[in-house]
């Protein structure tokens, strides 16, 4: 069976997930923006054995920790879609900007794209290309749970900022509505910060999103 379990990493509060297969006691963090020793002790505490780094995209609350997790422990950084390349090049300025600790450079072992597959022991997600946010923002979709780790594009009653560098208010409405709605109304999704919400619950009721109305 697949699991989940959310931790809240750094002064953002970014929801950093751990993703397990039972079966095998294999696991990936998805999106590890910090606070290291918390990641290190959930994942300690459940026997589970670290095999990949997933990123949503490269802003610093999600990827700080990325570099030295898979340096100390050997694990490869899957993600994001190329398209962020010029925010891992600028991780030590969003570490300084931010006040975060220096994050270690890295180079994704693997850039995703849309259609894509994610591997953790038995359980394979989807992958969809939902730029806005950032230009290189993936979804990851687990369809057997029907759950989606939506990062920054979506939240509880909100959308991503489009305000950065990169961002498109246009793409990001044209993601949420073209690729993560018609997955249907049950999902269930983790955003980058605060609580779950369904697909369902956002398309009737977040501000933002006028489909539905």
């Amino acid at each position: 069976m697949f699991h989940r379990h959310t931790l809240p990493v750094t002064a953002f509060s970014q929801n950093c997930s751990l993703v397990w297969c039972d079966e095998t006691n294999e696991a990936a963090l998805i999106d590890p923006g910090g606070d290291i020793p918390l990641l290190l002790g959930a994942i300690e505490e459940r026997g589970l054995t670290l095999k990949a780094l997933w990123l949503t995209h490269a802003h610093i609350d999600h990827a700080g920790a990325s570099g030295t997790l898979a340096r100390t422990h050997g694990v490869p950084i899957i993600g994001p879609h190329p398209g962020d390349q010029f925010w891992i090049d600028a991780l030590p300025q969003q570490s300084q900007m931010f006040g975060f600790p220096q994050a270690e450079p890295f180079a994704p072992t693997q850039w995703l794209k849309d259609g894509d597959t994610v591997t953790i022991g038995k359980h394979t997600l989807q992958v969809l290309h939902c730029p806005g946010h950032t230009p290189g923002h993936v979804v990851l979709f687990e369809p057997a749970t029907r759950h989606a780790f939506v990062g920054d594009v979506l939240f509880a009653g909100s959308i991503g900022r489009t305000d950065f560098p990169g961002g498109n208010h246009a793409d990001l409405i044209n993601a949420i509505k073209g690729k993560l709605l018609p997955l249907g109304d049950d999902i269930t999704f983790t955003p980058g910060h605060g609580p779950e919400s369904t697909f369902g619950e956002e398309r009737l009721y977040n501000p933002y999103l006028a489909a539905g109305r």
